[in-house]
């Protein structure tokens, strides 16, 4: 599943006209690189949740063809965050594959399929895929790659899933990739719209949420103005 339904905000100019997902970086839309980083992982079908000019992007995908299928989950009447987006979206998915979730704003060298035969052999409930970088907030994780929290470094908000290993615990920074089993949807709220970081912390009191390192050389979140003129600066360097 590809999260395409923000509002793009922090893009501005770039998104008065158009969603983020359709913002180009490298002579591609940003959905067109997410949507092929997937299928070359093996992705077997793509959903792809829509906000903000939903139409433009559900014009776009119709216009392409993308090797799988490429399906819709609308949310123009409420934008229902990440919790909520998956929640919606379930009956699109098949119940006997893990699920990839991941940002349509972000770029990355990561080797996916490496990261779901990790999450496999690991028999957790979510893999988050992390970072080593400089930011706000960040998961927290046992020796062992736990989920135990999170930790907002601006304003000291902590939210704790297991006491015993917080404070000792390694801080990491969440990376947009994360996959999950079918059998999380047995697991979500009753509203439909809800954050799955909160869902996570919640579930990591008593299952088994796993963090993921990632070490790669490329990782970018193109839905920042800066990060987005770098991306189009490699692209151009690299064509």
């Amino acid at each position: 599943m590809i999260f395409a339904a923000g509002l793009g905000t922090r893009l501005e100019n770039e998104t008065a006209d158009k969603p983020k997902a359709l913002v180009k970086a490298g002579g591609k839309t940003l959905l067109e690189h997410a949507i092929l980083k997937v299928r070359a992982a093996g992705a077997s079908r793509v959903v792809v949740n829509v906000h903000h000019f939903s139409e433009k992007i559900i014009e776009f995908i119709h216009a392409h063809n993308w090797g799988v299928p490429v399906m819709v989950s609308n949310e123009s009447g409420l934008l229902l965050e990440t919790g909520g987006g998956l929640k919606k979206a379930a009956l699109l998915f098949s119940r006997n594959e893990p699920i990839l979730l991941y940002n349509v704003d972000i770029l990355c060298g990561l080797d996916l399929r490496k990261v779901l035969e990790k999450h496999l052999s690991s028999n957790a409930l979510a893999t988050l895929i992390v970072r080593n970088r400089n930011t706000q907030r960040y998961f927290k994780f046992d020796d062992n790659m736990q989920l135990v929290g999170w930790i907002n470094k601006q304003n000291g908000e902590k939210k704790i899933s297991r006491p015993e290993n917080f404070d000792n615990a390694k801080e990491l920074a969440f990376s947009g990739i994360h996959i999950v089993n079918p059998d999380i949807f047995e697991y979500m709220p009753a509203e439909n719209r809800f954050s799955i970081v909160k869902l996570y912390l919640e579930l990591a009191k008593t299952k088994t949420i796993k963090g993921l390192i990632d070490n790669s050389e490329l990782w970018m979140d193109v839905g920042k103005p800066d990060e987005l003129e770098a991306a189009r600066r490699l692209f151009r360097n690299t064509e």
